[in-house]
């Protein structure tokens, strides 16, 4: 499902280079649970750029889901962010003026989907994560864990092969941290292949 073959990336600064990654091989099965650990700055969130199709590699070669997409062009991999992966990061990233269920509806404004239609499967994926009775409620209205809840409801609104997140326990507290973690596995148990990073040093 996921193929990463002698990754590098390197970023090119005025008077040095900076080889963030040097080399990484990485192959993730469908249907599988992966927890990639590691300190701050060894360069999880850049493997997570390059797997979510966010950023290129400097070389290697990148297979997903039997695609070689190491030179699609920008649009092309959109269409692939869009389509076949979801996004959870550990800010929520939701836009404060739209409501709960508004907020994970909009991956679907991409896909012709009629505004009917949205609304439906966006308060449905609410409900499956246990927030249908916050629809209609505000990011600043939400507590952190549901906030959580609303960005993995938008992450699943396409119903994405995979899951893509990035520290998704960092900014809360231990109780929603294991709730969250709870969300994930019941998904993974429906067949859904999620590849989450966490520092080490939260372990």
């Amino acid at each position: 499902m996921i193929i990463l073959k002698n990754i590098k990336k390197s970023y090119i600064l005025p008077k040095v280079t900076i080889e963030v990654l040097k080399g990484i091989d990485l192959e993730v099965v469908p249907k599988e649970m992966v927890a990639i650990m590691g300190p701050s700055g060894s360069g999880k969130s850049t493997v997570l750029h390059i797997i979510g199709c966010l950023d290129r590699p400097t070389s290697g070669t990148y297979l997903l889901l039997g695609v070689d997409v190491s030179h699609k062009t920008d649009n092309e991999l959109a269409d692939i962010r869009n389509k076949k992966l979801g996004f959870v990061f550990q800010s929520f990233n939701l836009l404060p003026r739209f409501t709960a269920w508004k907020n994970v509806e909009l991956p679907l404004l991409y896909s012709s989907v009629p505004a009917i239609e949205r609304k439906k499967r966006a308060l449905d994926i609410l409900t499956k994560v246990g927030l249908s009775q916050r629809a209609d409620h505000y990011p600043n209205e939400l507590s952190g864990g549901e906030q959580q809840r609303v960005a993995i409801a938008r992450a699943l609104i396409n119903n994405p092969e995979i899951i893509l997140a990035d520290e998704p326990t960092g900014n809360l507290d231990s109780r929603s941290g294991k709730e969250i973690i709870e969300i994930f596995k019941s998904l993974n148990n429906e067949g859904v292949t999620i590849v989450q990073y966490n520092e080490l040093t939260r372990y």
